[in-house]
């Protein structure tokens, strides 16, 4: 177990130092014979952890107009996917890696793909064998796309920053919370279930 937050067990993507000093210490624990032992106090600090003073996104984001029926949601969306695309293309072209790809469908169709689930269809993708699965790893996608393309920046903000502007500031993160109170009254069961517990994280639910 390491104090880092959910999804980086090494701590701070990129870098190499710090990680490699995680994997390390982990690899200590195999020549200790007092077992089974526990690593209660990591010596380092992970620095995502620790908010940038002062940090304010770079990225510019279009202001929305009205958000209630899936065609206006759909066009706010890919306005915003405009802005937040370039940023993204550069950043996996520059590290030659990324972890989007799950959604099996390109970023630029999620727009339609979301309206038709606000609108109470059951669309699909081939990648995928149900509505639920699409617009989970859609969800996701859409998580890790803002986030790669936000951390791309010069002055990389805190993972805790990184959340906060995407829940807080973005139509994405909006989207995710208005598709999660629909699936909790589909009657579908999967995508209530998936509705439920894989589209936004706890500390950002609606109060």
């Amino acid at each position: 177990m390491v104090p880092f937050m959910l999804g980086r067990p090494f701590g701070t993507p990129g870098d190499a130092a710090f990680q490699r000093s995680v994997i390390l210490q982990a690899l200590g624990l195999l020549e200790r014979t007092d077992g089974p032992v526990i690593l209660e106090h990591f010596a380092q600090d992970d620095a995502s952890g620790r908010d940038r003073a002062g940090w304010v996104a770079a990225l510019a984001l279009p202001e929305p107009g009205p958000l209630e029926t899936p065609a206006q949601w759909a066009g706010a969306l890919q306005a915003e996917l405009a802005c937040v695309l370039p940023l993204w293309q550069s950043a996996r072209l520059r590290s030659a890696r990324t972890t989007v790809g799950l959604a099996g469908q390109p970023p630029e169709a999620f727009a339609d793909f979301a309206a038709a689930l606000l609108a109470g269809q059951c669309p699909t993708v081939a990648a995928h064998s149900s509505s639920a699965l699409a617009m989970r790893f859609m969800a996701d996608d859409l998580k890790a796309l803002y986030g790669e393309a936000l951390q791309s920046q010069d002055e990389s903000p805190s993972a805790r920053q990184v959340d906060t502007w995407f829940w807080r500031s973005t139509v994405a993160g909006r989207l995710l919370i208005a598709l999660r109170t629909l699936s909790l009254n589909s009657p579908d069961n999967a995508i209530r279930t998936v509705g439920s517990r894989f589209l936004v994280p706890v500390p950002w639910l609606p109060g």
